[in-house]
């Protein structure tokens, strides 16, 4: 990596025309030379050169997958000239996802919001259910009064979205759900013995055995009590009740982890007031320019992954570019897997991950 600067040269326009599904915008520097390692492994993440579709069933199966691919703009070779070849884009590591997902893996799936609009489809069609849209504010420094309305006729463009999923945990094929009124009904009880069950009023029926968007996750005493009630007062030819592997009843840790972890700091709502990056953050060559595109905040990524993993999880960046993702997951001492298909942008992303994780031991040093 010693001579990553020194080959660094302004990116070369070809006259000739090519199609625009595989030509990127432009980029402000290329390196001429490629990496000299396909695989960086360190504090406790590994970086491949490829596509990430290679790797994807060699990694752990995530927690979370950090999304930052096609938007449909022509930001990167390979991306999408608009926002109709998206679908088509996302679907082969869609359908990756969800075969290596587990029950409680959380998707973050940055785009435009037209972007994602057209990947929406196909998330839900491989599993993946919506549960809300954040936006990425950068505030009007972005566009720097250089947008002209009137010939671009409508408000300039000052945001992006980070949408967040979680993968739709089945049982026999059945939603958790359904699988919980059917196991119920399973059993032979009437649905009023499960509020005996669970010692409310109403309340069980109410949330865990509705079918429509009342319907609440049971707390895992909640569950328990269903479970024990069930197995020992139910029909006895049935038993086990509320069983994952058809041997024994489900147990707590395992109720658990069928949904997605989420913790959100106090205050923090789904819009993010946030300057695009700048300054000592952005990663430049050594003559200033700017490297990649759109490169991600840190703090937004380490919000993210902080929000949906704990110390330990495995974090899935597939498509890497400067390594934002993972770099964050390490210093919060979680796992990361990423890959990135462009040298460059390999290139300069383990060069900014060496450099920025040979700090973290001050780092803490200092904070404790």
């Amino acid at each position: 990596m010693d001579d990553l600067n020194s080959d660094a040269q302004p990116a070369k326009r070809s006259l000739r025309a090519a199609p625009t599904s595989t030509v990127g915008r432009g980029k402000a520097i290329v390196l001429e030379k490629g990496p000299t390692v396909d695989v960086h492994k360190a504090d406790g993440a590994a970086l491949h050169f490829g596509d990430s579709l290679s790797f994807y069933s060699s990694w752990e199966r995530p927690t979370t997958i950090v999304s930052d691919g096609a938007y449909g703009v022509l930001g990167f070779e390979g991306d999408t000239s608009d926002h109709l070849d998206v679908p088509a884009w996302y679907e082969p590591h869609v359908k990756a996802w969800s075969e290596a997902a587990r029950p409680n893996t959380t998707l973050w799936f940055w785009n435009s919001e037209i972007g994602w609009a057209a990947a929406h489809p196909i998330l839900e069609k491989y599993g993946w259910r919506y549960v809300n849209c954040n936006i990425w504010n950068k505030g009007v420094g972005h566009i720097a009064g250089n947008v002209n309305t009137q010939k671009i006729r409508r408000f300039p463009v000052v945001t992006e979205v980070c949408v967040q999923y979680v993968f739709e945990a089945r049982v026999g094929g059945l939603s958790l759900k359904q699988w919980l009124l059917s196991e119920w009904k399973r059993s032979g009880l009437t649905l009023r013995r499960a509020n005996e069950a669970c010692g409310v009023k109403d309340a069980a029926v109410r949330k865990y055995l509705d079918q429509g968007h009342l319907w609440y996750f049971p707390p895992v005493e909640a569950m328990q009590r269903l479970s024990d009630y069930a197995n020992e007062h139910g029909r006895p030819e049935g038993r086990p009740y509320f069983s994952l592997n058809g041997k024994t009843p489900v147990t707590g840790g395992e109720w658990e982890g069928m949904r997605s972890k989420f913790s959100c700091p106090h205050g923090v709502t789904n819009v993010w007031e946030r300057n695009a990056v700048r300054g000592e953050e952005r990663v430049k060559s050594d003559d200033g320019r700017a490297v990649h595109l759109n490169q991600k905040p840190l703090d937004l990524m380490s919000r993210i992954i902080e929000a949906s993993t704990d110390v330990g999880d495995v974090i899935w960046e597939p498509f890497g570019g400067l390594f934002t993702g993972s770099l964050a997951a390490s210093r919060l001492k979680r796992r990361a897997f990423s890959a990135e298909t462009d040298s460059t942008y390999f290139q300069y992303g383990v060069r900014r991950f060496i450099e920025a994780t040979r700090q973290m031991p001050l780092l803490s040093s200092v904070s404790g």
